[in-house]
């Protein structure tokens, strides 16, 4: 025994140094498992299957991606596993998961704890039977405004900062004013002014308008007549697409309309002028009573050539809206072009032309004039079927009428709508905001920002302010570039069976991956505890922050 201790040394050293390495061994391979793990939740690829046994030839993409690991990778050839620290089980897969969602989370409150204030996000989703309130945040970090998904349940990490704005859509249970969720919310942040989702409010804009304006209602209410007789029967649009074969025309489907995204409603519109003639020859070849019906309200074709019109204006600033980098005065300003561009259609000119353009339509597709008078409504509908109100809306029979009952009424509703529904935040204070902005012809003025100081608390010196403008006059003339934003954009893709706690790890993984991808690599931490434990073998691994 005691030669035995010369040559090997101490029995403490040869255990101490026996255990070193097992951990070693161990940390390796879990970082081959966490490695796995970010990968799946960055690509929001499922974990599971349903058979994962040892015969099953399917065992979901965890098992199967550690099992091609161990084709090429001679660390897992060689290392056995114990029987008791696998770390393959759905328990431990699901602490990987948090884990990882946790350092994610971490990163995004350190760099909103270094820019001291935030703003906050919250939309719903359906998640089967329950929804699902998404939570994102929006802040500057190094010169670059991001947004990012924070949770699926609460905030994390951030009660000590400062909110400077909400945003959610108009429900009331949102938007009220005394029992309001932002009510509420400005007890705890009092500067945190709340913002109605302006691209919500301009949906409403739209649909309000439509409603407001029965031509308008009943037009909506053929476009969708249209699509459903064409989609919703087989045979219907067989010939549908045979029609557009023989007369030379680019294959296309007719579009379904939404009341929650307007985007598609141009696009439905745009889909009946270009199969107008398809479209035309079908109704009159099939001779149904609700083909009949359908093909003598295309003698309203002013209604296609005017929504066309108007659409076209409020598209972009549907695109502008959506946009990751537009902040509340660039949105303004969006609001202002639009309705300018709107009020410079209220002209005797663009009501002429929109006739002319109509007629010249009619023309070309054997169409009822534009002017023709209409035949009187029959009494007796015994063998037709009426699903609207065909027939019944005012008759709009030359170009002064149409101007005056349907293209004014419509700008006008559509200017109102956007003034009241864009003017949420005080005066004052959106002077204010739109000062910070560099495009605004007040940009930095100190007597713009006198309520915006106040309201947040800031010292506006006007030395400072002169500087400012000065250094950013200079960069612009030199073309300096303005940073942009790089936001990930949440995806409706929750699945039913998933646990809640799962459910917020993987969508953080997933929305927020790009923190996953950009660390390359895992470390062990050297404070945590040892991993040869199966139920604490995760706290010793940290992505390499």
């Amino acid at each position: 025994t005691f030669k035995l201790y010369n040559r090997h040394g101490n029995y403490a050293q040869i255990l101490t140094s026996a255990h070193a390495s097992d951990i070693a061994e161990r940390r390796e391979y879990l970082r081959r498992i966490v490695a796995v793990t970010s990968m799946l939740g960055r690509q929001g690829l499922s974990f599971c299957a349903n058979d994962e046994s040892s015969e099953s030839t399917n065992r979901g993409n965890f098992f199967e991606c550690m099992e091609l690991l161990k084709e090429f990778d001679p660390f897992l050839q060689r290392y056995n596993t114990p029987s008791n620290a696998t770390y393959l089980s759905p328990e431990s897969q699901n602490d990987m998961i948090e884990c990882c969602a946790q350092e994610i989370i971490n990163t995004m409150v350190s760099e909103m704890s270094k820019s001291g204030m935030y703003a906050i996000m919250a939309d719903e989703a359906r998640d089967g039977q329950s929804e699902q309130l998404a939570l994102c945040v929006r802040y500057v970090t190094e010169g670059t405004v991001k947004e990012c998904l924070l949770a699926l349940l609460q905030m994390r990490g951030v009660a000590g900062l400062k909110c400077v704005a909400q945003t959610y859509d108009g429900a009331a249970v949102t938007s009220g004013s005394k029992v309001g969720v932002q009510a509420h919310f400005r007890v705890l942040h009092p500067e945190a002014i709340y913002v109605h989702c302006y691209a919500h409010e301009l949906n409403l804009v739209l649909c309000h308008t439509c409603r407001a304006i029965p031509e308008a209602a009943e037009f909506f209410s053929f476009l969708e007549n249209v699509y459903s007789f064409f989609s919703t029967s087989l045979v219907n649009h067989h010939k549908f697409k045979e029609a557009q074969s023989k007369l030379g025309i680019a294959s296309a489907e007719l579009v379904q309309l939404s009341n929650t995204r307007w985007a598609c409603q141009l696009r439905s519109i745009n889909a009946v002028l270009d199969t107008l003639t398809a479209i035309f020859d079908c109704l009159s070849a099939i001779g149904s009573p609700m083909a009949v019906g359908l093909r003598a309200k295309f003698s309203t074709v002013y209604l296609l050539l005017t929504f066309q019109s108007l659409l076209s204006v409020t598209e972009g600033l549907h695109k502008f809206l959506q946009k990751e980098t537009v902040d509340l005065a660039e949105a303004c300003f969006g609001k202002q072009a639009v309705c300018d561009t709107l009020i410079d259609k209220c002209t005797d000119a663009f009501a002429t032309e929109l006739f002319d353009r109509t007629k010249a339509l009619c023309e070309v597709h054997n169409f009822p004039e534009a002017n023709a008078a209409r035949k009187r409504k029959q009494r007796k509908m015994g063998d037709f079927v009426v699903e609207t109100s065909l027939g019944l809306g005012t008759e709009l029979s030359c170009s002064q009428t149409k101007k005056t009952e349907l293209l004014l009424p419509c700008l006008d509703r559509m200017v109102c709508e956007l003034d009241q529904r864009f003017s949420t935040v005080d005066a004052g204070l959106l002077k204010g905001i739109q000062a910070c902005s560099p495009n605004s012809k007040n940009f930095l003025d100190t007597s713009c920002l006198t309520e915006f100081a106040k309201h947040y608390s800031i010292d506006v010196k006007t030395e400072e302010m002169l500087v400012a403008r000065n250094l950013l006059a200079w960069k612009r003339g030199n073309h300096s570039g303005c940073p942009h934003n790089s936001c990930e954009q949440l995806h409706s893709w929750l699945r039913k069976t998933m646990g809640q706690k799962s459910l917020a790890s993987l969508a953080a993984m997933s929305i927020e991956g790009e923190v996953l991808g950009r660390f390359g690599g895992f470390k062990t931490n050297p404070r945590g505890v040892c991993p040869d434990c199966p139920k604490r073998g995760l706290a010793p691994i940290s992505m390499n922050l």
